[in-house]
């Protein structure tokens, strides 16, 4: 329910990555099992409260690290962060790095995403109700820039900016792939696991931004050749408390409350549904029920 001066309730939902399977911190801390039309999600959920704000920590490859990233069931995790109250996603993971200074260690507040999976389902929508959002710019920019102020008096290095690419995996590039992706394109980091991940949460009108944790080079730096996961997983580690830190500063400072996104991202289905209403397919209709019951009209979102 809106309050008097236009904002409504906040719920911050926090997604990590390899390394971060819990949040610490949390009181009134309890895991839930989420029920959703698309499957269950990656694991139960942990919600709570950090500096009086609700949150809902959901680890993306399940506690343990059960899930590889092409089996990760996007849809339910987002729908089930929906179902639960969400407002704004913060999205945790592990990429490797294109730009010498981008060094292991450092954040990248990615703005930009190139998409190169191909074994995994990417919409919510499809026959029976077409839908087409806008992506041009896929992260929030006011998300992106509470991570950036929440992070500046914790001296972490953090980079404002740059364009995530996404691999199908489990393996890592070839050298070939890295150059390509780094002179070529144009990327700054490589990861596995953020499309279809922000598609959906466009989709979802949840306001997405992520903290991509640098834990390599990938394959193209000469004085640092192919991937060593031994490496990798030593920094990541260490990224891990850096990320909790950024994590318990950023949402008591987001607060309890929020205004309706000034980018949009909470209204990006207004425009969005093609279909006519007589044409639309029931089935799918109830499985959109909190994903786009606001403009639906029905469920937990309307």
């Amino acid at each position: 329910m809106a309050e008097t001066d236009g904002t409504a309730p906040a719920m911050i939902g926090v997604i990590g990555g390899s390394g971060l399977y819990a949040l610490e911190g949390l009181e009134e801390a309890r895991w839930q099992a989420v029920e959703t039309p698309w499957g269950a999600p990656s694991d139960e959920i942990l919600t709570g409260r950090l500096g009086g704000v609700p949150v809902a920590f959901l680890p993306r490859h399940g506690r343990g690290h059960r899930l590889p990233p092409s089996d990760i069931p996007y849809r339910a995790n987002i729908d089930a962060l929906k179902r639960l109250g969400v407002t704004d996603i913060l999205s945790v993971s592990a990429c490797g790095s294109f730009r010498e200074e981008m060094a292991p260690g450092d954040f990248v507040l990615a703005d930009q995403f190139i998409d190169r999976t191909v074994a995994r389902a990417k919409s919510f929508f499809g026959p029976g109700l077409v839908a087409h959002v806008s992506l041009a710019e896929p992260v929030c920019g006011r998300l992106r820039a509470a991570l950036g102020a929440a992070a500046a008096p914790l001296e972490l290095r953090v980079h404002p900016g740059g364009t995530y690419l996404a691999m199908e995996g489990p393996q890592f590039s070839t050298l070939a792939e890295s150059r390509m992706y780094r002179e070529s394109w144009g990327c700054d980091v490589i990861g596995m696991t953020n499309m279809p991940e922000a598609k959906l949460a466009r989709e979802a009108e949840l306001c997405y931004a992520t903290v991509a944790m640098v834990t390599d080079y990938d394959s193209w730096h000469p004085d640092h050749g192919e991937v060593d996961i031994q490496a990798i997983l030593a920094t990541m580690h260490a990224n891990v408390a850096k990320a909790r830190a950024l994590l318990a500063a950023v949402i008591p400072a987001m607060g309890a409350a929020r205004a309706p996104c000034c980018h949009g991202c909470d209204r990006a289905l207004e425009f969005a549904l093609i279909t006519a209403p007589e044409a639309r397919d029931p089935a799918l209709l109830a499985r959109l029920d909190a994903v786009a019951g606001r403009v639906l009209g029905r469920g937990p979102g309307a």
